[in-house]
C-alpha cells in the first residue's frame, strides 16, 4: 500500500520543481498524498514535500524557500496567521479571514491566499446545491476553521449566519477580529446555551471544532439531546474526515440530516491551490480524491 504512493520519488532530477506544505507538526498531513497523485497524473516534473517548520523558524524558512526557488506551498497549523507579515501581497479573501493557507512565489515576493473557503463551499455549490439566500447556517466553534466557513457562508449568500462557541473570551475576540472587514455585520455570535433555540432554525449545521476527531471518536460537539432539535433534511457538515463517519454525523443522520464530511473540502481546497501554482484551470480532482481514499483505506 505504502509503496505505490512513492513511485513519483524515483524520477527526481535537477530540473524537478518544488511544492510543499509547512506546519508543525506536519507528518500527519495528507496533502503530499493527493498533490503527488495529481502531479503524476499530469505528468509534470514537480514534487510536493512536507516541511516541518517550528514557529520560531518561519521567517528563516521563507528566506530559504526563496533561495532554492520553491514554486509555492500550503500552510497549516500553526502558521496560517503568523505567516501574514512575511508576505508581499495577500488576497482580499485571506485578508478578510485573517488567515492564509496557500502561498505562491511571484517575482521577488510571496503572495498569500486562502482556498479553504472555496474548498468548503464546493460540495454546497455542486452536489448539494440549493437556493441558499433563504437559508440559515449554524456554525459550531470559533477557531481558525470557523473563519473560512463564515466567509464561505457569506459567499453563498445565506440569509442568516450564527456562530456558536463555549468560551466567552474567544467568542468576543472572534467577533472583534472581523470589525474592520467587509464581513463584520454579516453574522451573529452566540453562547452555547442558546443552541436549543438556534438548532431548529438551521438548514446548514457545520462542525468546525476538533471534537470527535481521531482518536476521540466517541465524542460529538452536540449531545444526543441537542440533536433532537434538528429539522429533517438539514445539511450536517463536519470538517473532520477521520473517522468516517464521525459520531456527530452518525447522530445527525438519526435525525434524517444529509451528511457531508471534511474529505471533500480537503480535496477541493487542494485542487484550488494546485490551479494557482500551476497556473492552469484543470487539475485531476478525481485522482486526488481517489489517492486520499486509498491512503485512508476508505
Amino acid at each position: 500500500m505504502e509503496n505505490q504512493n512513492h513511485n513519483y520519488c524515483l524520477n527526481i532530477t535537477g530540473k524537478t520543481k518544488l511544492l510543499g506544505v509547512i506546519g508543525h507538526p506536519v507528518e500527519h498531513s495528507l496533502s503530499p498524498v493527493m498533490h503527488n497523485a495529481a502531479l503524476a497524473k499530469l505528468g509534470l516534473d514537480y514534487v510536493y514535500l512536507p516541511f516541518p517548520i517550528a514557529p520560531e523558524n518561519l521567517e528563516t524558512a521563507m528566506a530559504g524557500f526563496a533561495a532554492i526557488g520553491v514554486v509555492g506551498f500550503s500552510v497549516t497549523i500553526p502558521h496560517k496567521q503568523a505567516i501574514i507579515p512575511y508576505l508581499s501581497e495577500i488576497s482580499p479573501i485571506a485578508q478578510a479571514i485573517g488567515a492564509v493557507n496557500t502561498v505562491t512565489r511571484q517575482g521577488n515576493g510571496w503572495v498569500g491566499t486562502n482556498t479553504d473557503v472555496e474548498g468548503f463551499i464546493a460540495p454546497l455549490q455542486t452536489t448539494y446545491h440549493q437556493d441558499w439566500s433563504q437559508k440559515t447556517a449554524v456554525i459550531l466553534g470559533n477557531g481558525g476553521a470557523a473563519r473560512a466557513v463564515v466567509a464561505g457562508c457569506i459567499q453563498l449568500g445565506l440569509a442568516e449566519i450564527h456562530v456558536v462557541g463555549r468560551n466567552l473570551q474567544k467568542l468576543s475576540q472572534f467577533r472583534q477580529s472581523w470589525q474592520n472587514s467587509i464581513f463584520a455585520d454579516k453574522f451573529q455570535v452566540h453562547y452555547w446555551e442558546e443552541l436549543p433555540k438556534l438548532i431548529p432554525q438551521a438548514n446548514l449545521l457545520v462542525n468546525t471544532t476538533p471534537v470527535g476527531m481521531h482518536p476521540h471518536i466517541e465524542n460529538s460537539p452536540l449531545s444526543v439531546d441537542e440533536m433532537e432539535y434538528l429539522s429533517p433534511n438539514v445539511i450536517a457538515y463536519d470538517l473532520i474526515y477521520i473517522p468516517k463517519p464521525t459520531r456527530f454525523l452518525q447522530l445527525t443522520e438519526k435525525q434524517k440530516a444529509i451528511p457531508i464530511d471534511g474529505l471533500e473540502m480537503l480535496v477541493q481546497q487542494g485542487a484550488a491551490a494546485l490551479k494557482i501554482w500551476l497556473q492552469q484551470e484543470k487539475v485531476p480532482v478525481k485522482e486526488m480524491r481517489q489517492a486520499l481514499q486509498n491512503h485512508l483505506g476508505l
